[in-house]
């Protein structure tokens, strides 16, 4: 998944690990030959409108606001048909009291109004406060789940592994992120959530503990399961 970063000058562009202690934890449980974090690919100003989400400071958030709302003006300044001025001025309306358009609540007629359109405030934002850029892991991860991410967690053997999921996904698209012949042969994923993954100190405890529930295709994967696919070769 792709961050842009807007006005964040500490942190730089390019592939980070998202650092989450639960990671960590996992390792120190479970043996494997390595430790692979997810990943974020942190992007420029420049790629705003390719980006998931955008981390902001708060000195900065005016200015994506004023992106928009000078689009917006330019286009109702071009006679639109009734259905986009009508949305267009709500949304003019949204930014001028200082909104993001990801969280305000916009009808989804309205959106449709404005489908042919690109709104940087339609993406979520994240805003880093001064404490926040302490800490450029935490805030990094913190953009990843505002933005709409999760992790499963593959442990054992090569490696111990956090993938990146977009929150609601299913176990068959969870593991597509592994690999596209996991999902077309999906027969099953063997489930333990972290919480039960930790308090009976690891995998194989948790299994005979019972804590290990087997779940089809359409289960929602939640945030740091342990995943286990098992799937036709």
């Amino acid at each position: 998944m792709k961050i842009a970063l807007f006005g964040c000058a500490d942190i730089k562009v390019g592939k980070h690990n998202l650092k989450d202690p639960r990671l960590d934890q996992a390792d120190k449980l479970v043996e494997a030959g390595k430790k692979t974090y997810a990943q974020a690919d942190v992007i420029g100003e420049d790629q705003l409108l390719e980006a998931d989400g955008i981390l902001a400071t708060q000195e900065s958030r005016a200015d994506l606001i004023l992106k928009d709302l000078e689009f917006v003006e330019t286009r109702l300044g071009r006679d639109p048909q009734p259905a986009e001025r009508a949305a267009l001025e709500k949304i003019k309306g949204l930014l001028e009291s200082e909104r993001f358009l990801f969280n305000a609540g916009l009808a989804a007629e309205d959106w449709q109004a404005v489908a042919a359109h690109n709104f940087y405030t339609s993406k979520p934002i994240t805003v880093a406060t001064p404490a926040d850029r302490q800490d450029p892991d935490a805030l990094l991860r913190r953009a990843f789940a505002e933005a709409g991410y999760i992790c499963f967690l593959t442990v054992g053997g090569k490696e111990n592994r956090a993938w990146p999921i977009r929150r609601g996904a299913t176990a068959w698209e969870a593991a597509g992120a592994i690999h596209t012949d996991i999902q077309k042969g999906f027969i099953r994923a063997e489930v333990i959530s972290f919480a039960d993954f930790l308090d009976a100190g690891g995998e194989t405890p948790a299994k005979r503990a019972g804590k290990q529930r087997l779940e089809l295709k359409p289960y929602v994967v939640q945030d740091y399961d342990l995943v286990n696919f098992r799937f036709n070769k």
